[in-house]
């Protein structure tokens, strides 16, 4: 079964930008210019996406779910 993710990219500096839209930004995990993360596509990080969408790059991609046993 596949998983839909999503890869953020922080594209801008976030000097000089609202207190919120930068805690906005390390609360998704992100620290410099072109680091990269990977969340799980859901409506919490979908609403911080597009809080800050102006300083990020977005991509769909597919996951495996993986089950430990």
């Amino acid at each position: 079964m596949t998983k839909k993710l999503l890869k953020i990219t922080l594209k801008k500096s976030v000097i000089g930008r609202l207190k919120s839209h930068r805690r906005t930004v390390k609360s998704l995990g992100l620290r410099k210019i072109n680091h990269s993360v990977i969340h799980d596509d859901n409506p919490s990080i979908r609403g911080m996406v597009n809080k800050v969408s102006y300083l990020l790059e977005v991509e769909n991609i597919e996951g495996e779910e993986t089950v430990s046993e």
